[in-house]
């Protein structure tokens, strides 16, 4: 039998699609970091932003 989860903490995964969801946002050259344009160390960022997101959630869904 499944487990039924009515956590409110899968709000969370909202965050990322707000964050990545208005490319003219994040699409320039500057701030560089290490060389790198603005929006590809950006959205590198929100790919650790997310497993951190996804690691909190299944923690605190499997209590």
């Amino acid at each position: 039998m499944q487990k039924q989860t009515k956590s409110g903490w899968y709000w969370l995964f909202l965050i990322p699609f707000i964050g990545t969801l208005w490319p003219p946002f994040y699409a320039s050259y500057r701030p560089t970091l290490a060389g790198f344009p603005f929006m590809y160390w950006y959205l590198i960022l929100w790919i650790f932003l997310v497993a951190l997101l996804s690691g909190i959630v299944y923690l605190i869904d499997n209590r």
